[in-house]
This record gives structure tokens, sequence and C-alpha cells, in this order.
């Protein structure tokens, strides 16, 4: 079973040392945008998470789990 994609998300960034606004910072999104992904109120659209993964295999982070529970998620909860 795939983690929640607010565990998944709140964990890479804890990994790479970033506050939600530096984690924001990184990918182009207000500290909001990260702030509801960490709280299960939205995810990311399909470019926001290119940018995420394209990020991810910069810092050479694992986003296996971030991938796989986007998907499982993407239906479940709207993104805007």
């Amino acid at each position: 079973m795939t983690m929640e994609f607010s565990i998944v998300i709140k964990e890479i960034r804890q990994e790479c040392f970033l506050s939600q606004q530096e984690f924001a910072d990184e990918l182009g999104v207000s500290f909001s945008t990260v702030n509801r992904w960490e709280k299960s109120k939205a995810i990311p659209n399909y470019q926001t998470m290119k940018r995420l993964i394209a990020y991810c295999k910069r810092l050479k982070v694992d986003y296996k789990n971030l991938e796989e529970a986007w998907k499982e998620t993407k239906n479940g909860i709207d993104t805007h």
C-alpha cells in the first residue's frame, strides 16, 4: 500500500532540509500551496508534479513513493 501523498511530500521536503516557504520557492508555488499539500487539502497539478519530479532528480531524492501516491490521490482531491 502506498503512503499518503501528504506524508510523502513532507518527507521529501524535510529530506532536503527546506522549510515550506523554501520548498515552495524552489518549485515556483506559494507557501500556502505546499501547506495545503502537507495537510491533504490539495495535490499538485500535472505541470507542478513534473517540476517536483525534476527537482527530486536534480537532488537525487527518491520520488517513487511520491509519484505513486500522487497517481492514487489525484482523482479524489480537487487540485485547484
